[in-house]
């Protein structure tokens, strides 16, 4: 049973590795998106500091794949392999939700992560190496002064990937109060405080230095109703908790019904498994991390203006859960568990080819537009009238991903310079092989 449990986890970490990279070679643009523009950007002009809306660590990260002989574009997507293979190794090597690690980043939700070039796809693995040094402290095999550096670095490390992981760095303070009786309780209080000094740290000593005005800028009171809000929340968390379809049809098709549907059913099945079955210490925290992740990630849309919830914004919160409910559903079925994974791959692979673009062919036809005006090396601005220029700002995507060096401007008058593109400027010598949905 042993070998044929080896033959199955080998074959399904080697068919995720290729569902990755088939979600970003059939996406018309790469699977990137106006914040990739800015990672990339970020990247490309270090140790300069292109902006503070990011924190460094992803930037640094695909800046470090660069070295190996790739462009900002492909080392992001080497980083999400990279991330993915990481996983895998460091839960076998340590012993520490093995199975349920495969089953659960082999989820087509996640295979979209990693194949994203977004600070999702870095801050997964340290989400696994932060909730496996807690559970080294709960269990008493990491203490004192040992227990409190390692959970005060791997919060640091996290914010330093993704500003959201204030939340983690809440949810472990929030531990540490409900069970202040236990020993380890004050490690994780302690930890978490270490965690807010940082972040107040890292406004004033980096985010105050290049920006002073961020925090104006970005905190917006009242900026969404909350009969919104809600609706979104459920929608966020039905497509999230969905192991098979994870977008919904933006069109508002009868086929939401079900996507949201198979995705209550499964947060349903989600909630009386793990009433069922009593939680240990661990999974007390691993619960308190994802609920708190997804509660702090709804509250703050209220005045800090973010995209709607959905799998990606709530996917790093959302892994502990996902991990206690593989675990439960591994008792009961054994390795039958991982048919679930593989149908996900699988209405991935169906979604991915029906919907499928050519970035490849896309790609090289950037590369020719960008050559042929002398734009391949040079910073370049991209003209469109607002962010919710989605489609526009599309064009603009692609182009990163060629020549990383390009800024968005709203100025027409930019337009007039010879370094300026526009969509019309290079729709009118290329033709994109766009995606039929998504």
């Amino acid at each position: 049973m042993k070998l044929k449990e080896r033959n199955i986890q080998i074959a399904m970490v080697i068919i995720t590795v290729m569902m990755t990279i088939l979600r970003f070679i059939l996406n018309e643009k790469g699977r990137v998106n106006p914040d990739s523009i800015r990672f990339m950007r970020f990247a490309h002009v270090l140790p300069t500091i292109d902006n503070t809306t990011t924190p460094v660590g992803y930037p640094v990260g695909i800046r470090l794949f660069t070295f190996l002989g790739f462009d900002e574009f492909w080392g992001s997507k080497a980083l999400g392999i990279a991330a993915y293979l990481f996983i895998i190794y460091f839960c076998w090597k340590k012993k520490f939700y093995k199975r349920e690690a495969i089953a659960v980043c082999g989820l087509f939700s996640f295979v979209s992560l990693f194949a994203y070039t977004m600070s999702e796809a870095l801050i997964i693995p340290f989400v696994f190496l932060f909730l496996y040094t807690a559970s080294q402290i709960i269990t008493g095999k990491l203490e004192k002064g040992k227990a409190i550096f390692y959970l005060s670095l791997s919060l640091i490390a996290l914010y330093n990937i993704r500003y959201s992981a204030l939340f983690f760095i809440g949810g472990t303070g929030l531990y540490g109060l409900i069970f202040l009786r236990k020993k380890y309780s004050l490690v994780f209080i302690i930890s978490s405080i270490i965690g807010i000094l940082f972040v107040g740290a890292y406004k004033l000593l980096f985010i105050d230095y290049f920006n002073e005005n961020y925090i104006k800028q970005v905190l917006i009171m009242g900026i969404h109703p909350t009969s919104k809000l809600l609706k979104e929340l459920i929608q966020g968390l039905t497509t999230s908790f969905n192991p098979f379809i994870h977008i919904a049809d933006p069109r508002g098709s009868f086929i939401n019904y079900g996507i949201y549907g198979i995705g209550a059913l499964n947060i349903f099945l989600m909630i009386y498994l793990l009433v069922k079955n009593k939680l240990s210490e661990t999974e007390y925290f691993f619960s308190i991390i994802s609920i708190s992740g997804i509660v702090c990630s709804y509250f703050v849309q209220y005045f800090y203006s973010v995209i709607p919830l959905d799998y990606r914004i709530i996917g790093p919160f959302i892994i502990p859960v996902w991990l206690i409910y593989f675990n439960r559903l591994f008792r009961i079925f054994n390795t039958k568990t991982y048919v679930i994974t593989g149908l996900s791959l699988l209405s991935g692979l169906a979604f991915t080819w029906l919907s499928k673009g050519n970035y490849l062919e896309n790609r090289k036809a950037a590369s020719d537009f960008l050559k042929s005006e002398k734009l391949d090396k040079v910073p370049i601005q991209f003209f469109v009238l607002n962010e919710e220029s989605l489609e526009r700002i599309q064009v603009a995507e692609l182009l990163s991903t060629v020549n990383p060096d390009i800024t968005l401007t709203f100025k027409p008058e930019d337009t007039l310079r010879r370094t300026t593109l526009t969509r019309y400027k290079v729709l009118q010598k290329i033709k994109i092989n766009r995606n039929k949905y998504q």
